[in-house]
C-alpha cells in the first residue's frame, strides 16, 4: 500500500470486521474451502469494503504451509487449530484489506513458525499488523493521515490485554512521540458464546481464563489517546459505545469463518462497521451493514432482515442506558451531543441521508 504525505482530507473512513479464518490445513484439506480456493470469501460483501481509508479484520488463526508445526492434541478433531495456507493472504489483498490484528487465542497455533510465516506472509503482501511481541505496533501515512495501530489479546506471544498501563504506554507512544492522527486499538478479549453478549464492565473468564475487563481496557487506552477501539474474541457481536467522542465496538463476531467455527443463531450474524472520523479520530457517524454465513455455505453476504442491528441495537440500549447513542433501523450510528474539538474549520453536520444498502445479487 503506497504512503503519502498529500494534503490530509476532512472525515476518515475505517471500515472494520471481526474474526476472519478462511479455512484450515489441519488436521486435513476437509477444512479447506472446495478446490483451495478462498476467492468467495469476501466475493459477497467485497462492495461493501469500498472507499475505506483502513479495512480492518482480526486474523483469526496463522498464514502456514507447514502443517508438522501444528500444535499437539490429543484428538485432532476436537482440536480448533487454524492455519490458512500462505496463498490465502492474495485473498485479504483482493478484498482490499490493509490492517490486520495478530492478537488473538489462535495465532500460536502452529507455533513460532506460524507467527514467522504469518509476518513474512502480510509483510510482502502489504498488509499492515500487529500485536506479536515481536511486532506490538504498526505505524503509516495513507492520503496525508498517520496511523497508528497496536492490537491486545491474553494470549501467549501476544501484547497482554490485561496489563492497562503498559497497554496505555503504547497508546501514549503513538500519538505523543510517533503524533499519529488517528491511533485504531484491536482487542481479543471477553468471555465467548451465544451467552456472553453483554459487556458486564467486570473481569471476565472463559474455560478458566482471565479474559480481561473489555470496558476498563477500552475506556483506558482511549483516556491515553486512542480514537478507536475494535473489539473481537466473543464470537458474538456485543455493544456499541461513544466515549469522549471516540468509538468503541466491544465485539464483532464471526465475519468470515470457513468451518470448524460455530456460525449458527446469533453466532453467525456480523456487523460490517462503516466509521467516520475527523482527520484526528474524532467521531462523526458509523453505519452497520448487517451480514450473516449461512451454516451450510459459510459465505458471508449482507442479511436483508438487518438482525444484527437489531441485535447491536438491543445490547447497546440495555449495556449503556446513560448514553444517548441513536441506532437507527437502516445501521445509522449518531450521538445528538458529539462535539469534535480541535478539529479546524468544523461545520454543523448535516441531517443524515438514510439510504439502506441493497442486498447484493
Amino acid at each position: 500500500m503506497a504512503n503519502n504525505s498529500s494534503a490530509p482530507k476532512d472525515t476518515v473512513q475505517v471500515v472494520a470486521v471481526g474474526d476472519v479464518m478462511m479455512g484450515t490445513i489441519y488436521p486435513n484439506g476437509e477444512y479447506l474451502p472446495p478446490n483451495n480456493d478462498c476467492s468467495r470469501s469476501f466475493s459477497m460483501v467485497k462492495p461493501y469494503f469500498a472507499n475505506a481509508d483502513i479495512l480492518f479484520g482480526n486474523l483469526e488463526g496463522a498464514l502456514t504451509d507447514l502443517k508438522a508445526a501444528a500444535k499437539r492434541c490429543n484428538n485432532p478433531e476436537f482440536c480448533y487449530t487454524f492455519g490458512m495456507p500462505t496463498a490465502y493472504v492474495q485473498c485479504l489483498v483482493d478484498a482490499g484489506f490493509n490492517v490486520m490484528s495478530l492478537a488473538n487465542n489462535h495465532m500460536g497455533d502452529f507455533g513460532e513458525h506460524g507467527r514467522k510465516s504469518t509476518v513474512q506472509t502480510l509483510h510482502h503482501a502489504g498488509i499492515h499488523y500487529a500485536g506479536l511481541l515481536t511486532c506490538p505496533t504498526a505505524v503509516f501515512v495513507k492520503d496525508g493521515i498517520k496511523y497508528g495501530f497496536c492490537a491486545f489479546a491474553p494470549n501467549t506471544g501476544t501484547v497482554d490485554v490485561k496489563n492497562i498501563p503498559a497497554a496505555q504506554e503504547i497508546v501514549r507512544r503513538l500519538k505523543d512521540i510517533d503524533s499519529c492522527h488517528i491511533v485504531v486499538v484491536s482487542f481479543h478479549a471477553g468471555a465467548e458464546g451465544s451467552d456472553r453478549q453483554h459487556v458486564t464492565r467486570q473481569t471476565e473468564t472463559y474455560i478458566g481464563e482471565n479474559r480481561g475487563n473489555v470496558y476498563e481496557f477500552a475506556h483506558k487506552m482511549i483516556d491515553a489517546g486512542a480514537d478507536i477501539l475494535l473489539g473481537h474474541g466473543p464470537h458474538v457481536t456485543r455493544a456499541v459505545e461513544i466515549y469522549k467522542n471516540r468509538f468503541i465496538a466491544y465485539s464483532m463476531g464471526n465475519f468470515s469463518t470457513y468451518r470448524r467455527v460455530n456460525v449458527q443463531g446469533v453466532n453467525g450474524l456480523a456487523p460490517i462497521f462503516r466509521i467516520y472520523t475527523t482527520r484526528n479520530g474524532c467521531f462523526l457517524k458509523a453505519h452497520i451493514t448487517p451480514t450473516w454465513q449461512p451454516v451450510d455455505d459459510r459465505t458471508p453476504r449482507f442479511d436483508p432482515s438487518g438482525r444484527v442491528i437489531s441485535v447491536i441495537q438491543n445490547l447497546t440500549r440495555t449495556d449503556f442506558p446513560e448514553q444517548k447513542i441513536q441506532i437507527t433501523d437502516d445501521g445509522w450510528i449518531t450521538i445528538p451531543d458529539g462535539y469534535c474539538h480541535g478539529f479546524e474549520k468544523i461545520e454543523p453536520l448535516r441531517p443524515i441521508e438514510i439510504q439502506r444498502l441493497m442486498p447484493l445479487q
